[in-house]
């Protein structure tokens, strides 16, 4: 015997005010509100601080190619680095831009597995962020090995079969590095364009002129936003966060293998590859906050960028922080309970040596610095923590300064002891990696949205059919 069963109406129970999220997107702005104000920021006639940060930007850029010039031009010698400190502000300014390079990732890739929603709002200048980051890294490896003509050789870098029949040493870890950033940068850019396709669909449609409607339709790839598409496009996205996951623990874990598997004092420990992952994103969180906090302000994106977001960041910080400095002190636990002499006066030379500075300052800055966010105040005001992002970067810059030059300096051998002093070849080519890096940045912004449009619709109530606003009916339980 059939049984007619009544239909319940879809009527949804609000929550209580306390319970209640913060939403990502705020003052309920509508889906074409989102669309105007990200794209707007393209199409928009291109404003005065734009130009000046752009001629700024440029300039720094062509110092530091003038600098590797020079360089490759004269030799090595033009820097400071001296017997035995052989490595200084080249591969610390390598590491130093690798690791901010890792912000990007861990935010589309990790958080995205994780269902992480706020992700959304700043994932797209993150993800730009890495692939600029890894240019800027990319200069200083090959520049360091002096005849860089040979160094772009196949045979040298890259195993290639060639007459003279040289191949790479594959037990170097400084070959692991060829593969490991080479790997990391082609994925990271195959997310970061696979999440763009949207949105490049999006200016197409918007596009008046017939220049920019084509160049945006090319790269679209013929995007309809059909059923299909979608489909594709989210299995495709997911592979790729996947695939991107174990990069951002793996890439810079074969960095730290360029000092961990080495005899050298104070290198050769097995803490540094956790200690060098949870750095970078450290610093990854810092300059990702150096670049949105500034830019909502200017370009008038506090509803989508909204405290939240900042704040959450902030915890990233705190907890990264954290780890980071744990692992400062239980490098110092393993020197004294290892019993070995010579590891233990490296890590001594560190804090008290000539250059205690640098080391103090480190300390200062990744160590003290993150724990001011365990309060909200710190959390919650814009100015505060653009300041506590700039001190992490400074901060995550000396600690790879501490870690290569204060472990180089003094030897084994006392005679040979030498204080590295950089040139100005050495600080204006970093000083210049920034001109480069902002360079980049800028066009990124001037020419892409830099918010992913499509992502930050699908986290607002209209997209939600459980929210009233997404066409559920409020009311009481039936």
């Amino acid at each position: 015997m059939a049984h007619s069963v009544d239909k319940i109406p879809p009527y949804v129970v609000a929550p209580p005010a306390e319970l209640e999220r913060e939403p990502l997107v705020l003052h309920q702005r509508t889906p074409a509100w989102i669309s105007d104000k990200i794209a707007g920021i393209v199409e928009g006639k291109t404003p005065r601080w734009w130009w000046i940060a752009l001629g700024i930007s440029v300039v720094g850029m062509l110092m530091m190619f003038s600098m590797v010039a020079y360089l490759i031009s004269t030799g090595i010698g033009v820097w400071g680095l001296n017997q035995p400190t052989a490595w200084a502000w080249d591969i610390t300014n390598f590491v130093f831009w690798i690791g901010i390079g890792h912000a990007g990732t861990l935010i589309s890739a990790i958080l995205c597995l994780l269902r992480q929603r706020w992700r959304t709002s700043i994932n797209r200048a993150a993800e730009a962020m890495t692939l600029f980051a890894v240019v800027c890294a990319g200069i200083f490896p090959v520049v360091h090995t002096g005849r860089v003509w040979y160094a772009l050789m196949p045979g040298f870098l890259i195993p290639f079969p060639n007459s003279n029949a040289i191949w790479p040493q594959f037990r170097s870890p400084l070959l692991w590095d060829v593969f490991a950033v080479s790997t990391y940068g082609t994925v990271s850019l195959l997310f970061w364009y696979t999440g763009l396709i949207p949105d490049l669909a999006t200016m197409r449609d918007r596009a008046v002129s017939k220049v920019k409607k084509f160049f945006y339709g090319l790269f679209a790839l013929g995007w309809t936003g059909s059923n299909r598409h979608w489909s594709n496009y989210e299995k495709a996205y997911l592979i790729l966060a996947g695939l991107s996951t174990p990069l951002v623990l793996s890439v810079h874990s074969v960095v730290s293998f360029d000092f961990a598997v080495s005899q050298v004092p104070g290198w050769h420990t097995t803490i540094f590859p956790p200690y060098f992952v949870a750095g970078a994103i450290f610093s990854g969180f810092g300059m990702v906050l150096t670049l949105l906090v500034p830019l909502r302000s200017i370009c008038g994106l506090q509803d989508v960028i909204t405290t939240r977001h900042i704040e959450l960041m902030c915890k990233v910080i705190l907890a990264t922080g954290s780890i980071v400095g744990y692992a400062y002190g239980m490098e110092f636990f393993i020197a004294w309970y290892g019993g070995n002499p010579y590891e233990l006066y490296a890590f001594q030379n560190r804090a008290f040596g000539p250059y205690w500075w640098a080391y103090w300052s480190m300390i200062t800055c990744n160590v003290i610095s993150p724990h001011l966010f365990w309060f909200k105040w710190c959390r919650t005001r814009m100015w505060f923590v653009f300041l506590v992002s700039i001190v992490v970067n400074i901060g995550m810059w000396f600690e790879r300064f501490v870690i290569i030059v204060t472990s180089l300096h003094r030897d084994y051998l006392p005679s040979s002891w030498d204080y590295f002093n950089p040139t100005y070849v050495d600080v204006l080519t970093f000083v210049g990696s920034f001109g480069l890096f902002s360079t980049l940045f800028l066009l990124f912004m001037r020419f892409l949205p830099m918010i992913a449009i499509s992502e930050v619709k699908a986290v607002t109530p209209q997209a939600d059919p459980h929210h009233p606003m997404g066409g559920a009916k409020l009311g009481g339980a039936h």
